[in-house]
């Protein structure tokens, strides 16, 4: 029989998705079910996945959930079966589900998101519908109360993943929270959710759960050490053992360039030469000047520090310097974008920027580039990397968390051996980025190199495949362990 799981989450792809967060939570159940897991997913009731949901029967009503009156229902939506948590006071708002639209987070979040950890432990432990489940899968903090709730929940207990998707965002609110949630006296204590002088509720999930996974195996081992555990590295070092890296992988369905129907032309790995056409309509689409032979660079994310959109818009010189050409996809930091703006202005037909979100754009940037730039501080993860690969564009990324794991870089052995996929840098400045990028100009020099790199790129693992069956097998380990 198939172990049943609960994963709990405020987003899941494609119902809503602000990030990477919302891709795992939503490619999970479906590689999961091929490992003997059955995945039961629940959400918020936002409007988006409200507006998605098929039939749906009610499994409790509550008279009152932190403030007003609650349905948890039962159904199914883009092939995933869902609990959604009907809590209009707390959910049936517009635009962002964290952000409120005059600026900043929405004053309840605290209150918000514990709702969503009551709902999980009752429907984990049985409390409504005839539900039963051997484990619960919580990600990031806004589930992070969920392995809190669990523990201090009656009956026998049921054990919990939670799963770091970036440790910066940790859900930290005022103690006086803490009355409300329902939780008893000692959970207030450095040993639970208190975390210098707040509530924490990352802290919260990272203390209480069973298991404690990221996602990939190097940002495991980086958020153990002072400099990139943002103040939680003591606890995660005394988790040791019980702490795991798992890398993310790509839906190779919804991204396959020999299928995508955002794509000018298709093509595989047998095929690579049809990216050109690719290309092509990539320098017009960013009103470039169009050239077969220009290297041109990429980059497909949000405009942010923690990304290194600022050295790489300090490394432009570098680029023009080599004859190069840059195109920018994404939104983020005003000052950031305006960099893109005018770094476009004063330099057309060499570099293009759309500031915005625009998937099929997304899609020609990863199809028609021949780089990548992921030039991240830090990196949990990383989408951009993956996608890349997957469309034959070699990744230029700094050496941290998963952009170590996914990509191999094309240093001397590797050129030798015939195994690189892209380029890493390190240390993550300005001036080894370009320091590499004139590296990489080199290499595009010699073609016949070139095309052995895409090729190893496109032949790239890069799904879910290897991920699922660690994360099944820490399922079983979980709950054997719970007896």
């Amino acid at each position: 029989m198939a172990l049943r799981v609960l994963a709990v989450a405020s987003e899941c792809a494609p119902l809503l998705k602000t990030g990477g967060l919302a891709d795992v939570v939503g490619a999970l159940p479906g590689v999961l079910a091929a490992q003997g897991v059955a995945v039961t997913t629940l959400l918020p009731g936002y409007p988006a996945v409200m507006k998605a949901l098929g039939a749906t029967s009610a499994l409790r009503r509550f008279d009152d959930l932190f403030g007003g009156p609650a349905r948890l229902l039962r159904g199914s939506a883009a092939g995933l079966d869902l609990l959604v948590l009907d809590a209009p006071h707390l959910y049936d708002r517009p635009g962002s589900p964290y952000l409120a639209p005059h600026g900043g987070e929405w004053e309840d979040n605290g209150i918000r998101f514990a709702a969503l950890g009551v709902a999980a432990a009752l429907a984990a432990t049985g409390a409504v519908g005839g539900l039963s489940f051997d484990a619960v899968h919580a990600h990031d903090w806004q589930a992070g109360l969920v392995p809190a709730y669990l523990r201090f929940a009656p009956g026998p207990r049921k054990p919990a993943m939670f799963t770091v998707h970036n440790l910066a965002f940790q859900g930290k609110f005022p103690l006086s929270l803490f009355h409300r949630l329902g939780l008893p006296a000692e959970a207030l204590s450095v040993q639970g959710l208190e975390y210098y002088g707040t509530v924490g509720f990352l802290k919260a999930g990272l203390w209480y759960a069973d298991r404690i996974t990221t996602v990939s195996p190097t940002y495991a081992a980086e958020i153990g050490t002072p400099t990139l555990g943002m103040g939680l590295d003591g606890l995660l070092r005394g988790r040791g053992g019980h702490v795991s890296g798992i890398l993310n992988g790509l839906d190779t369905v919804d991204f396959d360039p020999a299928r995508d129907p955002r794509l000018v032309a298709r093509f595989d790995a047998t095929d690579p030469a049809s990216r050109a056409a690719n290309k092509a309509a990539l320098q017009r689409r960013m009103g470039l000047a169009e050239s077969r032979d220009t290297l041109l660079f990429g980059f497909v994310g949000r405009l942010a520090w923690q990304k290194g959109v600022d050295m790489l818009l300090g490394a432009v010189p570098t680029m023009l310097g080599e004859g190069a050409q840059l195109a920018l996809l994404g939104t983020g930091e005003w000052g950031l974008e305006e960099g893109c703006r005018g770094a476009a202005a004063a330099h057309p037909g060499r570099i293009g920027a759309h500031v915005g979100f625009d998937e099929a754009l997304a899609r020609l940037v990863y199809a028609g580039a021949d780089v990548i730039l992921v030039p991240s501080r830090f990196e949990p993860c990383g989408l951009a990397q993956l996608a890349a690969l997957r469309y034959g564009a070699l990744p230029l990324v700094a050496h941290v968390g998963g952009l170590v794991d996914s990509v191999v870089d094309a240093n001397e052995m590797a050129l030798a051996e015939g195994i690189g996929t892209g380029f890493h840098f390190s240390p993550a400045t300005q001036e080894m980025l370009a320091a590499t990028i004139l590296r990489v100009a080199r290499l595009w020099r010699d073609q016949a190199m070139w095309r052995r790199l895409q090729a190893n790129a496109l032949r790239a693992d890069v799904s879910w495949a290897r991920s699922a069956s660690r994360y099944a097998a820490l399922f079983h380990e979980m709950v054997a362990d719970a007896g």
